[in-house]
């Protein structure tokens, strides 16, 4: 079956047709730095990260950009609420954001361009855009793209000129020529970050960064353009203005933009994440919700199951109660690795289930299509007892960079207020305890232990334990 995604510009499903055989040039919107990311960061860049996984796969180069925004009038706001330069911000929040995406298991960039680096592509295509009569100067020395001159404006987002005028845009400014044109180059006020221009001192707007990028690294038509829904309009609208205009090519052959992320809050109601609503989660507390859940190392690898296993184009709730099933599935696969070890052969992708998963992916990635054959491998390899099942499992499991870790560390976990040494001296307690025939001890142990989030299994071999999930009283 050959690969089929769902591109946002032809609002279907496509056969994918690289530009140049056996490679994929992948383009994806990355974050502007002047916070730490945020779960909705997390379940789009996971979403691309298996995507990519893929794509390398079933046997693709691929070349992946993810630009990082390090000039925006909210990095120069929040640079001067804390009294340090825009360059020291952006860098604290850049290296947070690429911790974030590791800890969530996100291979790095191919390139990861910052926006403030690429000045000179950008005045450059804003030259070219000027030349072809679709960029001018503003009364307030901006530089602005001519909307109406785009013929095409509103191809993506399926947003007509008429749409634009009844509102939906911002308010009007009286210095444009037209209130639905957007600023390509900003002109210099005092105590900002300034470049030199054609046009005077000034700094980038917001969109024309991507299409110097994105341009820059993977030439003037790629492959696949991708991103979070919020950025259809106008982001993703206004870069192929920019990039079609002044190129006179397409822009992107493929769009892809995941669904949007929204919060159960305290009363159980779906609501939007906002940090006026008090509900916002970045990336760092969820998964220090899940560590505390779930135990230390694990909250990571649970967050990301929970995010990949919605189907990247639909919505997803997010709330730390609805995690405890993800983890719970997690368990289920890591009991069947524990359980039956896997032999070390290569994947065999004529085995049924591992079809199946194929299938899943080249049909748009659908990932919870293709987790589902990994529960019918953890069922085979413990009804079966068969290693194969297992490394059919794990190997599967590695392309979505899942159940990779130590099935006994994931199982134990890390426990509140006792550590290994400590369970294991109770359990010996315990065992002496029983020999001593001093029964209400050893019964007292084993609650306590299980108080602690720690089950214990009685075999002949002896005693062992894994973590289990213990509500907490708030």
């Amino acid at each position: 079956m050959a690969l089929e995604l769902y591109s946002t510009l032809s609002r279907r499903k496509q056969a994918f047709e690289p530009i140049t055989a056996g490679e994929v040039k992948m383009y994806v919107c990355g974050v502007t730095v002047y916070d730490y990311t945020h779960i909705g960061h997390g379940r789009t860049f996971i979403s691309f990260d298996i995507v990519r996984r893929w794509l390398e796969a079933i046997g693709y180069k691929v070349t992946f950009v993810r630009n990082i925004t390090d000039v925006d009038d909210k990095i120069i706001r929040r640079a001067a609420e804390r009294h340090v330069t825009c360059e020291a911000l952006t860098d604290e929040f850049a290296q947070a954001m690429q911790e974030d995406m590791i800890a969530l298991g996100c291979l790095p960039p191919t390139v990861e361009p910052r926006a403030t680096h690429f000045i000179p592509q950008m005045l450059n295509i804003i030259e070219k855009l000027q030349q072809k009569g679709l960029a001018y100067q503003t009364k307030s020395g901006d530089m602005a793209y001519a909307v109406r001159q785009f013929k095409d404006y509103g191809k993506l987002s399926g947003k007509s000129i008429d749409d634009l005028i009844s509102g939906e845009r911002v308010a009007a400014d009286d210095t444009k020529r037209d209130p639905l044109d957007f600023v390509l180059w900003k002109s210099a006020k005092p105590g900002e970050p300034q470049w030199d221009s054609p046009w005077g001192k000034g700094r980038p707007g917001w969109h024309i960064e991507c299409s110097a990028m994105s341009c820059h690294y993977l030439g003037e038509t790629f492959d696949i353009h991708g991103g979070g829904p919020d950025l259809i309009f106008p982001h993703h609208e206004n870069e192929i203005a920019q990039s079609e205009g002044a190129n006179g090519k397409r822009f992107a052959n493929y769009w892809m933009h995941t669904g949007p992320l929204r919060v159960m809050n305290k009363e159980g109601k779906e609501e939007k994440m906002s940090k006026s609503l008090g509900n916002f989660w970045t990336v760092r507390d969820a998964i220090a919700e899940t560590d505390d859940k779930f135990g230390v190392g694990n909250g990571a690898q649970v967050l990301r199951f929970f995010l990949m296993r919605t189907h990247y184009r639909s919505p997803i709730l997010f709330g730390p109660d609805l995690i405890v099933d993800a983890y719970q599935s997690l368990k289920r696969l890591y009991t069947a690795l524990k359980d039956v070890p896997a032999d070390d052969l290569p994947l065999d992708w004529n085995e049924e289930c591992a079809k199946r998963f194929a299938e899943a992916m080249n049909d748009d990635f659908n990932v919870p299509v293709a987790v589902a054959q990994l529960f019918e491998l953890a069922n085979r390899a413990q009804a079966q007892k068969s290693a194969a099942m297992s490394r059919q499992l794990k190997k599967l499991g590695a392309i979505l960079n899942i159940l990779q870790a130590d099935p006994e560390v994931f199982l134990k976990g890390s426990t509140a207020g006792l550590d290994e040494a400590a369970i294991e001296e109770a359990i010996a307690a315990r065992a002496a305890a029983k020999k001593a025939k001093d029964y209400a001890k050893a019964d007292e142990i084993r609650k306590h232990l299980a108080e602690q989030g720690v089950m214990l299994t009685d075999t002949p071999q002896g005693t062992t334990w894994q973590r289990v999930l213990v509500e907490k009283s708030h």
